[in-house]
């Protein structure tokens, strides 16, 4: 028996030049997926990407695999079809938050909760980059954009919450200067029977520049992101001098210096996502 070709990030990388801005966080997400792909020991003939209207909706041109631009917000919708027709595809969906969370909010919520073995990547700029900036479901109150001239006025949506409503069987949320990170969640939402949704943090340096500064900016990250491995207490900040423990039924945030580290929640990964 012949040995299985050996593919890399070139293999999956198509023949069309890529038309996003210069900067973009788009192209961290790309090349990470190219990256990843090879690894995943899956044949190029056996995965496809299904994107809705956006700028993220692009990517299934840069991959050199089957691919389908579809209709504005029912990516989900099409990719579960797919899934069941041909159970033996890699199917992934990919999205940004005005397509998946307004027009596509119903298909999303739908494919979550009917745990079809998809794997969903979420681009999160806050903004409607494409239609030249508008304010969208994830934009904070108060932002200012053309469709927002006095400020958002709408409670944004928290895409892990929603997933987390859904009780959705795998949550990941990364952010696109993290590639590693990035990366080891794409594995990991690969391998998962059933759907997975990963929320990429994703830079629109056009419209929305700096939107996840204080996760990206080296004196603050540290911070503001907490990287959870089963098993483990919930630890973070620059000195690692943090934790999360609950006070009652809410979550607290307490210095390591005043209490101990057994008293900290601990993540499992095949926890429910709700009781």
């Amino acid at each position: 028996m012949s040995e299985p070709i050996k593919l890399t990030r070139k293999d999956f990388a198509s023949d069309q030049a890529v038309r996003w801005c210069p900067g973009c966080g788009d192209y961290a997400i790309l090349a990470q997926m190219q990256k990843t792909l090879p690894e995943l020991g899956i044949k190029k003939e056996n995965i496809v990407f299904i994107s809705g209207i956006g700028c993220s909706s692009r990517f299934p041109y840069y991959m050199n695999t089957y691919g389908i631009h579809s209709i504005h917000g029912r990516a989900p919708t099409l990719a579960s079809g797919l899934k069941l027709a041909n159970p033996e595809l890699s199917v992934w969906v990919i999205t940004g938050d005005g397509d998946s969370l307004s027009i596509g909010g119903n298909h999303l919520i739908h494919i979550l909760r009917r745990n079809i073995d998809v794997n969903i990547v979420l681009f999160n700029n806050r903004i409607y980059g494409l239609t030249k900036g508008q304010y969208s479901p994830t934009s904070l109150q108060g932002h200012k954009t053309k469709s927002s001239p006095m400020g958002s006025v709408e409670q944004p949506l928290n895409p892990i919450s929603v997933a987390v409503g859904t009780e959705a069987t795998f949550i990941a949320r990364t952010i696109d200067t993290n590639v590693k990170h990035m990366g080891e969640m794409f594995k990991q939402a690969a391998a998962h029977k059933g759907t997975s949704i990963v929320e990429v943090y994703q830079n629109c340096v056009i419209f929305n520049d700096g939107a996840w500064s204080y996760a990206t900016d080296n004196q603050t990250k540290d911070d503001h992101i907490l990287e959870l491995e089963d098993g483990k207490p919930l630890i973070f900040g620059t000195e690692r001098d943090k934790g999360i423990r609950l006070n009652g039924l809410t979550p607290e945030v307490v210095s390591l210096a005043d209490v101990s580290e057994d008293e900290l929640l601990v993540h499992d990964e095949d926890g429910p996502a709700s009781l």
